[in-house]
């Protein structure tokens, strides 16, 4: 089920009375949507790759919890509406996720930078994530964030090399104290199509 809307406006948003009469369901068709938009690198990464479905999805549920009204959904439309591709890009959170807090400092703080060495290969042609300009995601002492947004921007060649059905996508890191490198399932593939023009 391809979603090409590039943009959440107000309108798209259902009001909380019909979001909570729906909303069982519509979790059901997000699950559905996030399997094959959703992969492992290495022990502790994973890519959940956004679209403007995830990202509704994303908004709705904060304002069920929320409950902050016309000011909130201001705010979620601005923090989540750059989240959505736009036809020439490929977009994912990326997360560490470490139940021990112990592990996770001690991870995180050798991997200052992380989010500028992330990249999707097509063929070996390795296309660098843009992290999202929202704030600094690595701090002064070098130990990086658990969560990161990333766009991955692509000229039309390799899109059209990314949609071919022989090409070999990979995702991985250069950073030397997290050389992961893995390759996403044909599901994935046809998934982040939907989001390229």
């Amino acid at each position: 089920m391809a979603y090409k809307e590039k943009r959440i406006d107000p309108n798209d948003i259902m009001s909380i009375e019909q979001y909570t009469a729906e909303r069982n369901n519509l979790r059901k068709n997000l699950l559905a949507i996030k399997k094959n938009r959703r992969v492992s690198l290495g022990p502790h990464a994973t890519f959940y790759f956004e679209n403007y479905y995830t990202m509704k999805s994303q908004i709705q549920e904060m304002l069920y919890i929320e409950k902050g009204g016309d000011e909130q959904l201001k705010d979620e439309m601005a923090a989540y509406n750059p989240l959505i591709p736009q036809g020439k890009e490929i977009v994912a959170t990326f997360m560490f996720e470490i139940d021990s807090s112990i592990t996770r400092k001690k991870v995180l703080s050798k991997l200052g930078g992380v989010e500028n060495l992330i990249f999707i290969s097509i063929n070996g042609d390795k296309i660098f994530a843009k992290p999202e300009d929202d704030t600094e995601r690595t701090d002064a002492y070098g130990k990086t964030s658990s969560v990161h947004f990333l766009h991955f921007h692509m000229t039309n060649d390799q899109i059209n090399n990314f949609k071919n059905i022989e090409s070999k996508i990979e995702l991985g890191t250069d950073h030397q104290e997290y050389l992961h490198l893995t390759v996403i399932s044909s599901e994935t593939k046809l998934s982040l199509i939907e989001d390229l023009d």
